[in-house]
């Protein structure tokens, strides 16, 4: 196996789906785990900075100066709440929730429903960020889709529930809200889909890919 690549989380789904990607280029992905209070998230406006800060506090536990340190966030970014919750999701779901989300669409609801569907716009975004002696590389993922009217139950975390990703095109890739497409969910959240179906869709996925095209095999 070639060289290490260490990923600060605790999400064992985040740890697999980069193994998924970095394995064929010869990287060996572990989770890397630090003492409780070590890596604070700071408070920012954008998912690069959260990422960054948060690399910056990791580097020190490397144990080898040749492995590679990873950081990856991710965000709702809701239009008609001027991007609302965003870096912010973690603490939004923890406060408000879902149906939180759902009351504050709701209030801005119109009763045209061109325009109702324009204020349901949201993407979740991600950023995958890589560390390796001084060196960053940094992917961008985006899913666009909207904010469905009410919760999905199944396999989905977080906002999952609520986001219906848009139509795919033959090339997997996001087609403009409205248009059907090769590959679709048929209006079905990500809560109501198999984790394997949103993966073809996946913000975290993108990010991962766009990362991997600047990377050395190993």
């Amino acid at each position: 196996m070639g060289r290490t690549v260490w990923f600060l989380t605790g999400n064992q789904g985040k740890i697999k789906e980069a193994a998924h990607h970095l394995q064929p280029l010869g990287y060996d992905v572990k989770q890397l785990m630090v003492p409780e209070g070590t890596v604070v998230e700071p408070q920012a406006d954008g998912l690069t900075e959260v990422a960054m800060a948060k690399i910056q506090q990791a580097v020190p536990f490397l144990e080898h100066p040749d492995d590679l340190l990873m950081v990856e966030d991710a965000g709702l970014f809701v239009d008609a709440l001027d991007g609302f919750p965003g870096v912010y999701a973690a603490y939004a779901l923890n406060t408000i929730g879902c149906s939180g989300i759902l009351r504050l669409l709701d209030h801005l609801g119109s009763e045209d429903p061109v325009q109702s569907a324009k204020l349901r716009r949201a993407s979740f975004q991600a950023v995958a960020v890589m560390w390796h002696k001084g060196e960053v590389f940094i992917g961008n993922g985006t899913c666009p889709g909207w904010i469905a009217s009410e919760i999905t139950e199944g396999e989905g975390f977080g906002f999952d529930p609520i986001f219906v990703p848009s139509d795919l095109d033959e090339d997997n890739q996001p087609l403009p809200a409205g248009t059907y497409g090769a590959v679709s969910t048929h209006g079905t959240t990500f809560g109501g889909i198999s984790l394997e179906e949103k993966q073809t869709f996946s913000h975290r996925s993108r990010a991962l890919e766009d990362l991997l095209r600047q990377l050395p095999s190993a």
